[in-house]
C-alpha cells in the first residue's frame, strides 16, 4: 500500500502539522456520530515522536513498515 485512497486524504480531514507529535508524519482523522475518533497516519521516514500522553485508549495497526512504542520504558514492537 502506497497511500490511503483519496477519500481518506480529503483537505478537510487532515490533521494540522503543529497538532502532530512526530515530525514528516501526515495525519487524517474521522469524527464518529458517538464522539468517537480515527486518524489514519502515514511516515514516509524513520522518525521518533515527542513523548506525550493521552486521556483516551489509543490502537495502533501498522499496514506497512514498522513502529516501535515505548512505554513506562519498555519497548513493544
Amino acid at each position: 500500500m502506497n497511500a490511503f485512497p483519496k477519500f481518506m486524504t480529503h483537505p478537510a480531514n487532515r490533521i494540522a502539522r503543529s497538532n502532530q507529535a512526530t515530525p514528516g508524519v501526515e495525519g487524517y482523522v474521522f469524527d464518529g456520530n458517538n464522539g468517537s475518533q480515527m486518524a489514519f497516519w502515514t511516515c514516509s521516514e524513520d522518525a521518533v515522536s515527542a513523548e506525550h500522553v493521552h486521556e483516551y485508549d489509543e490502537y495502533m495497526l501498522v499496514v506497512q513498515g514498522c513502529y516501535t512504542l515505548c512505554i513506562e520504558g519498555n519497548a513493544f514492537r
